[in-house]
């Protein structure tokens, strides 16, 4: 890796969130334990890609013959945050065969007519498989909170709903890797300027965007709350400061490596006499 900073503690540990965490007490415009600039990150990003193509591949290969486990990315954001840079840019260099990306909006009456986690359920990636949710089951105990749109029991009853259902994936096979890109409120309104100006970004633009930016309060309160009630051993938060897109794609990268690395992969090998098949093919 040489020509290119890397990071001087591993963001898993660096980003974590741990006891006592403070969301207030978060730089979003910081880089936490990497000195290098964009241009570093931009290639850091750039040399790690194989490394993780490699690994969604031995992960997918493992799924082939008979393997358990699967990876799940959950990312958290207030809108702007970069959730689709970190599709395109970190998940994009993957086989595309071996990735589940479900983008969860607003509720359709039928799911509404169910708990909140059922419509979470059907969308858990399959043995062998990398999903990616944009958005997530914590919108409901996120704008829910805010809007107060459920009581204060039945937030309860969802926080412990949540720890039971990561830790039913965890024991399935799943490693989940829980992100929230944190933004400062001025870097947003710079954001959003930027999606009016730009002809190729206007149609991201929703107006709804602002009406939510009017609760930001009360979004970080609920973020912070979400922390205290859903940070676990098997299902760990990490806050990535995300002003800076390219230090949240190297970050967020870093993360999903050692996750694929801690499942200690193997290649399958074949359950075929391999000299005899590759005479078979010289003589074919």
């Amino acid at each position: 890796m040489a020509g290119s900073a890397t990071f001087d503690d591993h963001p898993s540990k660096l980003l974590k969130v741990g006891k006592g965490f403070s969301l207030e007490s978060v730089d979003p415009g910081s880089t936490p334990g990497y000195d290098g600039d964009k241009a570093d990150g931009e290639q850091l990003l750039g040399e790690l890609d194989g490394k993780l193509t490699r690994l969604q591949e031995q992960l997918f290969a493992e799924s082939r013959t008979g393997g358990k486990k699967r990876v799940l990315l959950v990312l958290q954001a207030m809108d702007t945050a970069g959730k689709g840079g970190i599709v395109n840019h970190v998940m994009g260099q993957m086989n595309p065969q071996g990735v589940q990306l479900k983008s969860f909006k607003a509720p359709t009456p039928e799911e509404q007519s169910y708990d909140f986690l059922w419509r979470i359920e059907k969308e858990v990636p399959a043995a062998g498989m990398m999903g990616v949710f944009d958005r997530s089951h914590y919108e409901d105990v996120l704008i829910h909170r805010v809007h107060r749109w459920v009581d204060a029991e039945e937030l309860e009853r969802r926080y412990r709903a949540i720890n039971e259902f990561e830790a039913r994936q965890a024991a399935a096979g799943t490693k989940i890797v829980k992100v929230m890109l944190h933004i400062s409120r001025d870097e947003q309104k710079d954001r959003l300027l930027a999606r009016l100006d730009d002809p190729t970004k206007q149609w991201k633009y929703s107006s709804g965007d602002l009406k939510e930016r009017a609760f930001w309060p009360d979004y970080m309160d609920a973020y912070q709350k979400a922390f205290e009630k859903t940070n676990t051993e098997l299902a760990p938060w990490h806050v990535v400061p995300a002003n800076k897109k390219w230090y949240a794609r190297i970050a967020v990268q870093q993360l999903l490596l050692e996750a694929l690395d801690s499942l200690d992969l193997q290649w399958p090998v074949p359950d075929v006499d391999l000299d005899l098949e590759r005479e078979l093919v010289q003589r074919s």
